[in-house]
């Protein structure tokens, strides 16, 4: 892995199956794209990713397993995720119906909910979404 030691982290999901499986199918190429909600990193205060950025991304022990680089970042309604984006998500989907479906259980479930500090956090097709594409630096 490149020296990184004063990148930020770069989390998937929260630690456990989900995790894993998505840093799987990160080191393997699969998993070239992800999307996040802009309602995420408004209630962080934080700035919505960049081209070029670069992150650690951790494993559900929290340790690190390689470098990422953002090489696109598109902010969209949900209802205009596009096929591509969601089969480079690399978590099998085949049709946008099903990526919705998966993601909205995802961002409707307690964990969820709880991180945004609403039990009652919903998303519908207006909620923005950010869609990121990265590459995995070379060791």
């Amino acid at each position: 892995m490149p020296e990184a030691t004063d990148l930020p982290v770069s989390e998937y999901a929260f630690p456990g199956s989900l995790r894993d499986q998505l840093v799987g199918a990160i080191l393997s190429g699969e998993k070239t794209s992800t999307t996040s909600l802009v309602a995420g990193y408004e209630l962080e205060g934080e700035p919505l990713p960049a081209v070029g950025d670069r992150g650690i991304v951790i494993d559900s022990a929290g340790e690190p397993v390689c470098v990422e680089e953002i090489t696109e970042v598109r902010i969209v309604r949900l209802a205009d995720v596009d096929l591509e984006h969601a089969i480079a998500e690399g978590e099998g989907y085949t049709t946008v119906a099903a990526w919705r479906a998966g993601h909205e259980e995802f961002w409707h479930s307690s964990e969820f909910r709880g991180e945004m500090g609403d039990a009652n956090f919903t998303v519908d097709d207006d909620t923005r979404a950010v869609l990121v594409r990265f590459r995995v630096l070379p060791n």
